[in-house]
């Protein structure tokens, strides 16, 4: 660790996540939380004041989410590291989250050991993943990898709710190439039918 204390904000909208949470870490040697809150925007008025080195938060969060809020530390505090503390552990919420500017990302429903192997990597200038969350990320991007740049676009314009034929007119192309292109991406992706590839491609797009 690169202080003897780290100050902490945490962020989360259920009230007894962030009780217990700062019963957990507040008892753990060199953590000091400095305060909590269950909004982003009033955590970005507190970060001047508080000036923690690490901000922990969830994702999903009324009018601004932690991904967002991620954006918006990175952006004007520079200086504050970012940890998601999430119950979700899809692949495009950790690579979101990781292309926003956080530099870990850890399940809420961890030991706590683990949540504090998190903090103290983060706050010392490294990364976290939790352990199982790095294989699935890899995977999907190894599996993605094989999808063309086209079938990609379908994979964003059925996260939208888009029909074929809308899909069909937005990429200018006709609808029996993009019902190719979907059964090309089931069988890429091994995804047994349409209900598992709209399910896949909205997933994909969250939050």
């Amino acid at each position: 660790m690169l202080r003897d204390t780290i100050r902490m904000l945490i962020v989360d909208d259920h009230p007894l996540v962030r009780e217990g949470l700062t019963a957990r870490l507040s008892s753990v040697p060199g953590i000091e939380v400095a305060g909590d809150t269950g909004s982003a925007k009033q955590a970005l008025e507190l970060l001047p004041r508080l000036r923690p080195d690490l901000l922990l938060t969830d994702i999903g969060m009324k009018e601004m989410n932690g991904i967002e809020l991620t954006r918006a530390v990175v952006q004007q505090h520079p200086a504050v590291a970012v940890l998601i503390l999430s119950m979700y552990d899809n692949p495009e919420y950790v690579q979101q989250s990781l292309l926003a500017g956080a530099r870990g990302y850890v399940l809420k429903d961890a030991p706590s050991s683990q949540i504090v192997a998190a903090i103290e990597s983060v706050a010392g200038g490294g990364t976290y993943l939790s352990p199982g969350i790095a294989s699935r990320l890899f995977a999907q991007r190894s599996v993605e990898r094989n999808l063309s740049q086209r079938e990609k676009e379908i994979l964003d314009c059925l996260a939208k709710g888009q029909s074929s034929k809308q899909i069909a007119r937005a990429l200018d192309i006709s609808v029996r190439t993009v019902e190719s292109h979907r059964q090309s991406i089931k069988r890429k992706l091994n995804l047994a039918g349409q209900a598992e590839l709209i399910k896949y491609a909205v997933e994909r797009a969250r939050p």
